[in-house]
This record gives structure tokens, sequence and C-alpha cells, in this order.
């Protein structure tokens, strides 16, 4: 990290009531533009709004006389069982908002007995990632380098250092028209170790970083890592069924539906609004992974219902590791899984496949 950037050092207990309100907070101690970074979307950010508002398309049907006290929303990805079916979606960087950084995060996951997604660009090495995250599974996001060899080591490293599984982003092969970032001239403070051979991060716009990357990902890219990792791949950023029969076609493991949390193609839909379609054209045939606009457990409950396996959240993890570091992370999960607790109970769901089985409604209102 750069000597002139100055952020959170927070570590312990954090006081909130929602996440609208951890946002607030984070955004009086992280840097403004650190802070526009990580909260804004591309363009008008219509999408990235879209992405919360689109959850009240749908509406639960409450259950009643279901005999339920204690709901169990443990489930199953990959053969590996956690706690909850909410899973830490990866994001660059996360020393913009603690200087405890991805170490911080990665520990506050592992304690809320869940999955870690590594970032390509984040700002530790993978090794003091591994290290922190103990025994606790990790998956690694992979963004490929134009120079294969370059991509032959990442992926030797994410294998290394005991990856579960790559996550293949394919909607950034550009940056998005981050016009916050513009306006505050925000360029990266912190290095990514991990991608160092071909992109060095510091004082990088994202549109740089992304551009350094390879542009012409194809369907041959899913069978260069399987064949140089023998891990499940996943492919992220799929928001159509033509897309999701494809990459399946090509041999994709997994899917994961996002639209890059609205940071990508504003007037793009909005990622709840792609997952039915997705889910329905996959047909349970691989598992489904959702992320993007995700602020409330019954936001959760409808993506599992909607036909997702699990769902990633990435913003409310980060303004809880601001304010409290890897405890604030860990307070994040308890609050969405304490959530969730709620809202199995009134819905009359026992466990997570009842959730995948229940029948949204329509909003009436809308």
């Amino acid at each position: 990290m750069t000597t002139d950037f100055r952020t959170s050092t927070a570590e312990g207990k954090v006081n909130f009531v929602n996440v609208y309100d951890l946002e607030k907070a984070a955004s009086l101690v992280i840097p403004t533009g650190a802070f526009g970074y990580i909260s804004s979307g591309a363009g008008d950010m219509w999408t990235l709004e879209q992405n919360t508002k689109s959850f009240n398309h749908k509406v639960i049907a409450p259950g009643v006389l279901r005999n339920i006290e204690n709901p169990d929303q443990s489930t199953t990805i990959l053969g590996q069982k956690i706690s909850t079916p909410i899973i830490m979606a990866p994001v660059a960087a996360h020393a913009l908002a603690n200087v405890q950084g991805e170490a911080a995060t990665c520990k506050g996951v592992a304690e809320s007995d869940t999955i870690y997604t590594v970032s390509s660009y984040a700002g530790q090495t993978y090794e003091k990632m591994r290290a922190a995250s103990g025994d606790a599974p990790q998956w690694f996001q992979f963004y490929m380098s134009k120079n294969d060899d370059d991509n032959i080591k990442i992926l030797d490293l994410a294998v290394k250092n005991g990856a579960k599984a790559i996550v293949l982003t394919a909607d950034a092969t550009v940056g998005g028209n981050r016009e916050i970032d513009l306006r505050n001239g925000f360029t990266f403070p912190i290095a990514m170790p991990i991608v160092a051979s071909y992109q060095s991060g510091v004082g990088q716009t994202m549109d740089a970083v992304y551009k350094s990357s390879r542009q012409n990902l194809s369907y041959k890219d899913i069978e260069f890592i399987q064949k140089h990792t023998n891990l499940p791949v996943f492919v992220k950023g799929v928001q159509t069924a033509e897309d999701a029969e494809a990459v399946i076609e090509a041999g994709a493991d997994g899917i994961w539906v996002s639209n890059h949390g609205g940071r990508q193609l504003d007037g793009g839909r909005a990622s709840f609004d792609s997952l039915e379609e997705v889910a329905e054209a996959v047909n349970k045939r691989v598992p489904i992974v959702f992320d993007s606009g995700i602020r409330r457990a019954q936001h959760v409950f409808k993506a599992l219902a909607s036909g997702a396996d699990v769902v990633a959240i990435g913003r409310p993890v980060i303004y809880g590791l601001a304010l409290g570091g890897s405890e604030g992370v860990k307070e994040v999960f308890d609050y969405f899984k304490n959530e969730l607790k709620m809202v199995m109970q009134l819905a009359g769901t026992h466990n997570i496949e009842e959730i995948k089985n229940t029948k949204l409604r329509k909003n009436e209102y809308m």
C-alpha cells in the first residue's frame, strides 16, 4: 500500500440495525475515493439500484402451522457443507476499507463457517489469505491474463493454496462507466500481488486494470482452466438462458448469475430478474451462485426460491470490515443468518431445500 493512503484501523464490535445503516457508517471511515469505488456503479447507477428493487417483483407467502422452531440453514455445494447458503463474493483490494485487508475478511468468513472467494485483484498475497482462513474453504475468482504462461502460474498458485473451485469472471473484459471514480480521480493505491506479473494495480484506474487482462474470452477458456487445475469451473456473469446453455455445453461446472453489482453495464437487467430464466435453462444440471443487490435475508430467501443454490454478498461485508475488522465481517454474516432464520420460520420452511421448493408470488401491487 502507498504510504499516503489512510483508512480504517477498526477491529471490534459494530452496532448496526441493518445493512443500509452500515453503509452510511462506513462512508464516514473509508476515504472518499475508495468509498466511491466500493459503493458506486456504472453510469446513472440505474442497474445498481434495480438490483435491490427487483426483489420486490416477487413476494413470499407466509406458511403457518408447519411445526418449526429452529430452521436449519446449513447447506452443501460442491460437496462442501457450510453453515449458511451465503458466501463471500470476490471483491478487490479490501485494504481500501480497512488496513487489515483481506486477511481480516478471510478470518471473519472462516469464523462464519462459509466460503471465501479470493479475488485476482486482492491486495494481499494468496498465502496470507490462505493462512488467515485456516482450513475454511476458498474459491478463486480468475481474471485471465493475455499471456497463458501468466495464467498457468496464477492457476498453479490457486491450486497450491487449496482453492476448491475456479470462478471465471466473464463480464468484465473492460471497465464499466464508473463516473464517480472519474469525478474523484480515483486510482488504486494498493498493489495486486496475485497478478503482479502483468499488473501492478498501483496508480491504475479500474478500466486500466481490466484492460490489462484478456478481452477476447471464449468457451475454450473453460477447458483451459479445467485442464490446468482439475477443479470445477464456475462462469460468473451469466444473465440469459442462451449463455447458460452455451457455457454448460462448453463444460462449465457451475453458473454464477451476476451483473457485477451494477458496476458494468448500466441499463442492463437486474440480476434477480435474470435468475429465474437462467435457473430454468440450467434445470439443476449444475449449481447456481447468485449475487448483486442482496441487502436483506428476504433477498436471500427469494434468490434461493428462484433457483440459486447459494448467494454471495460483497459490499455489506466490506462495510463491516471497515467498521470492525474481522469481527465486523462476522457480524455481517451473523446479521444475515439471524434474519434468514426469522424469514424461514415465518415462511414455514424447515431447511434450505424447502426454500428452494417454495413458490413465490407475483407482487400484485406493482
